[in-house]
């Protein structure tokens, strides 16, 4: 039987979003240590979150990735170690990329062995990570508006632009870059002037545009997109948002603030608490 998680519906800037939707809360999973993250790993049936343990951008060896069952249970809990503080991760060419800092962390996905690091110059706060249909990695640099593209282990800066404003999720989806937006003037406790939204980034043009409608709305974190909908978290509230084209943020489900880097199958989302040391995860109706 599902728990229906209570739900808020709230306003912003002018932006009224849209009445409740429901997602049921099947199981979660104790003992993390800050987990920012949670990728399914189709090929292993498995999740694979990252834990920072101290200070989200302090390089002191203590953050390492996990392994999680599909039905909770916590598989390895040192998998990979040596990392400084992990974020978001995408898979490509058998390999794991990991965001951590200014470096990416690219793992062996069979073995959880750290096979190479990657240093991106310039880079000041490495944040989500995803991979397109051609094996291609991007990177967000959520306090410089940008984002990075890793080809064949080689970093490049792909776009930069202030419209960015802080870029944190990041989820490639056909010819595009789905991009949840942290906002606008952060302060030192994280929040922000102007909350930020949801953007796209052409991958051939590499133009970007704000999705109409999903502007200004939240602090946004994590961001995944399944079928039509756009799912997006908020870090300092705790909020699951969806979002369709044409329409307005709708909440899904709430928890307390810490929701960060989402993953998904298809059919569930896996939520990162990172306040709670916990991974949630919701069926969707």
């Amino acid at each position: 039987m599902k728990t229906l998680i209570p739900s808020i519906c709230v306003a912003a800037f002018g932006i009224a979003l849209a009445s409740t939707a429901e997602a049921g809360e099947t199981w979660r999973a104790s003992g993390f240590q800050q987990p920012e993250s949670a990728l399914f790993d189709a090929a292993n049936n498995r999740i694979i979150v990252s834990n920072i343990v101290g200070n989200p951008g302090e390089a002191d060896g203590n953050g390492y990735l996990s392994v999680l069952s599909l039905d909770g249970k916590i598989v390895t809990q040192h998998w990979t170690d040596r990392m400084d503080a992990p974020k978001g991760s995408a898979i490509s060419g058998g390999k794991l990329y990991v965001a951590d800092i200014t470096k990416v962390r690219v793992v062996d996905l069979a073995s959880g062995k750290l096979v190479s690091t990657i240093d991106v110059p310039g880079a000041v706060f490495l944040n989500d990570v995803t991979s397109d249909s051609s094996g291609k990695v991007y990177v967000t640099d959520m306090l410089a508006d940008a984002i990075y593209r890793i080809d064949g282990d080689k970093p490049e800066l792909f776009v930069k632009d202030a419209m960015l404003a802080a870029p944190n999720g990041v989820f490639a989806d056909g010819g595009r870059l789905i991009v949840a937006s942290w906002g606008k003037g952060i302060k030192p406790d994280f929040s922000t002037a102007e909350p930020g939204g949801l953007l796209s980034v052409d991958l051939a043009s590499k133009a970007v545009t704000p999705l109409p409608g999903a502007q200004n709305f939240a602090d946004l974190d994590g961001v995944v997109a399944i079928g039509d909908s756009i799912y997006t978290t908020a870090y300092m509230t705790g909020t699951l948002y969806r979002y369709k084209g044409g329409g307005v943020p709708e909440v899904v489900a709430q928890f307390k603030p810490g929701s960060a880097d989402i993953g998904t199958d298809g059919r569930r989302i896996f939520v990162p608490l990172m306040n709670e040391g916990e991974i949630a995860v919701l069926s969707l109706d």
